[in-house]
């Protein structure tokens, strides 16, 4: 089991965010971003975990997470990401988009510029507009993509004061999160279980791809795309269910399996070993599954405080037939031979698990616990 260690921090965590570290660097994650929610005050905030882990002479665990600043927030952090290494663009249920830029010198956190009102609903009554929560960020700097309750799509450059693009009715239902595909191509989840491929160098509002769960209206909540193969996409849904995709292959998952008990409400590939992966859920669970070939005979085994039960793989489709050399571990449709091993990280269920985010050995979570836990030993 690995050692997590937690903080109680006096708000519930929304969103959790690993600062990136610079290219080519061999230093360990050290600083993150939280975003709160539901508190009177909500607060987006930036730590650092400094010695924290590290054995003190006595045995035990010195160091903590020190909070090196924070900054109000207007309604709840809806999602939060790191621009680059100074700049954090956080997403509010009131339908604003704020980039907040860190001033380490004096270790403060100030608004670097806004667009206010990026979401919002068009209604009857007074008055008719009216705001939609910004559900979802993704960035790729200088450009951020934003998406709401509203089913709006917004392209924002930095520096420009109006959105670069927008698509108004991408979508009749909630759009819950987005991520890129590559560099002009986006991919978001809805609120009745699909998937959709938008590419901006077309015209018009609408996408160039739906995939959906046949028959299924399980609204998703969280995406995450294979860091080197980008047809392989991860989501997670209001059913607990993770499900693989290969966005080449067809319109259904290539393979869906059972997990959580409740809403899945983040799911990530570890950026640089993608054969391993997390999720985390409203039941209290996070969940580390190694889909690594390197392990013969890899059993299905969960670990939770030495109690174990069988956890597989069901594949719904077997429609791969696909001509490369190397096959990512999360296409194979064989349960037999490519079981999964999944690990539960939190020694005890907690409140809902509502972010979590992965650097080098780093893992990070945030929970409605108020409480934050970190592990720096994901694969000792």
């Amino acid at each position: 089991m690995e050692e997590i260690f937690a903080k109680f921090v006096s708000q519930k965590i929304s969103k959790t965010r690993w600062r990136p570290v610079p290219p080519g660097s061999l230093q360990p994650a050290e600083t993150f971003a939280t975003g709160s929610w539901d508190n009177e005050e909500n607060s987006v905030s930036l730590w650092c975990i400094g010695d924290f882990g590290n054995l003190s002479t006595d045995g035990g665990f010195e160091g903590d997470h020190q909070l090196l600043c924070d900054i109000k927030h207007h309604g709840d952090v809806m999602d939060l990401q790191f621009l680059d290494q100074e700049r954090i663009v956080a997403a509010s249920s009131t339908g604003c988009v704020t980039i907040f830029l860190h001033h380490p010198n004096n270790q403060t956190l100030s608004v670097s510029q806004e667009w206010v009102g990026a979401h919002y609903h068009i209604g009857p009554g007074s008055p008719s507009y009216r705001s939609a929560p910004c559900t979802g960020i993704v960035c790729n700097s200088p450009e951020i993509v934003t998406v709401g309750e509203d089913g709006r799509i917004n392209l924002f450059r930095v520096d420009y004061k109006e959105a670069v693009r927008t698509i108004d009715n991408a979508d009749s239902s909630t759009l819950h999160a987005v991520t890129f595909l590559r560099t002009p191509e986006i991919l978001t989840v809805n609120s009745i279980g699909q998937l959709k491929i938008w590419d901006f160098r077309q015209q018009g509002s609408e996408p160039s791809q739906i995939l959906s769960l046949t028959g299924d209206r399980v609204p998703l909540h969280c995406v995450d795309r294979h860091p080197n193969q980008q047809h392989v996409v991860a989501t997670g849904g209001q059913d607990g269910m993770l499900s693989i995709w290969d966005v080449r292959q067809g319109s259904m998952p290539v393979s869906l399996l059972k997990a959580h008990e409740a809403e899945m409400w983040e799911v990530h590939f570890h950026p640089s070993n993608p054969d391993h992966l997390f999720t985390c859920s409203e039941d209290g669970s996070l969940w580390h599954w190694d889909a690594s070939t390197d392990v013969p005979e890899k059993s299905s085994l969960f670990h939770q405080g030495g109690r174990n039960s069988t956890l597989l793989a069901h594949p719904l489709s077997n429609q791969l037939n696909v001509n490369q050399s190397v096959i990512s571990s999360w296409l194979s449709t064989d349960p037999a031979k490519d079981r999964i091993e999944i690990t539960s990280l939190l020694p005890n269920r907690t409140l809902s698990v509502n972010s979590l985010d992965v650097l080098g050995s780093c893992l990070l979570c945030g929970t409605d616990a108020e409480a934050i836990y970190v592990t720096r030993q994901l694969f000792s």
